[in-house]
């Protein structure tokens, strides 16, 4: 490749635009760059570093045989400002899922924008759609869709079982909250499989943090009997924080949900052993139930936690502590 040509190639991280290109090469030192092999046009008026493609089938279009990183800033660099990523592409510069190989790259435009669906870009015409900083956002030096849309928009492309993951994830890293997601959501009335993110935002806004609290708080800790919990309720023994995770006030009993992850791992079981010490200072017992138990045996666990409030009830109470 043309030593000029190929110093703005490695510059732009693969990429070049014939704009570009021909601000500094003449048009045929990029129509050879092609025809040896060195450049592949993946989009019109982009092209890529030929060994970035990586393996797929012939049917895949070639800007989706790129990293997804990389394919980000092709569609970009193809809509020339008139479009932002959105949907499965934004997701995955939010960091909150990985978008993989193969797959389209999704782009969201004003309606007017003159910019459409082609293969490997499928593009999304959005009426209101402005650049304003409360709608479009820089992650990684690429314009993104704000965080609640892109999650309400994501939701029905998910298969099933991955879509409560980036959600629970961006709330429980404060990237955003459940009413801000209530809100967007009531942006999108026509979106598919609705009442179940609608379910799974309540469910957020009530307190639990991971798919084990929503499967406990709807099949095992809101039956006949059973107190109401406080969840993530914010403790201080001494100079120590801790949240736990269903808190019954009255009976002073702490519910921990254990995930999966954690199980038979030594050092997370030392940590556990010393907070749950530490609770028992103040009066509160740490109930902790697995994964397995609580998935399994849920008649048993919602048996057992019956049974062991009835019995703090009784028991002598001491002074609140503070917490929040």
């Amino acid at each position: 490749m043309d030593p000029v040509l190929r110093e703005l190639v490695e510059r732009g991280g693969g990429l070049v635009t014939r704009t570009l290109a021909g601000q500094v090469v003449p048009e045929w030192t990029l129509r050879r760059a092609c025809a040896r092999g060195d450049l592949v046009r993946v989009l019109p008026e982009v092209y890529a570093a030929a060994n970035l493609l990586l393996p797929a089938t012939p049917e895949v279009p070639l800007v989706s045989r790129l990293d997804p990183v990389v394919g980000h800033r092709a569609a970009l660099a193809w809509a020339r400002g008139r479009a932002v990523l959105s949907h499965l592409s934004a997701l995955d510069a939010w960091g909150l899922h990985r978008q993989t190989v193969g797959a389209p790259l999704h782009l969201a435009a004003p309606v007017a924008a003159g910019i459409r669906t082609r293969p490997g870009v499928v593009v999304h015409r959005l009426r209101g759609l402005t650049r304003e900083p409360g709608e479009v956002r820089r992650r990684g030096g690429l314009s993104v869709l704000r965080l609640e849309r892109t999650l309400v928009d994501s939701w029905p492309l998910l298969p099933a079982a991955d879509r409560r993951a980036p959600v629970i994830r961006a709330v429980n890293d404060r990237m955003t909250t459940p009413e801000r997601l209530v809100t967007a959501l009531a942006d999108a009335p026509r979106i598919a499989h609705r009442a179940d993110l609608r379910t799974l935002l309540r469910r957020l806004a009530e307190g639990c943090r991971s798919p084990l609290e929503i499967w406990g708080h709807e099949r095992v800790f809101t039956a006949p009997g059973m107190p109401r919990f406080r969840r993530q309720a914010r403790v201080r023994v001494g100079r120590r924080t801790m949240y736990l995770d269903l808190f019954a006030e009255r009976e002073r009993v702490d519910v921990e949900l254990d995930g999966a992850a954690s199980h038979g791992d030594p050092r997370q079981r030392e940590v556990d052993l010393r907070r749950d010490a530490l609770l028992a200072t103040v009066g509160i017992l740490v109930v902790r139930f697995s994964h397995r138990r609580l998935v399994h045996e849920s008649d048993a666990v919602r048996r057992e936690t019956l049974a062991i409030l009835a019995t703090r009830r009784d028991a002598p109470r001491r002074d609140p502590i503070a917490d929040g």
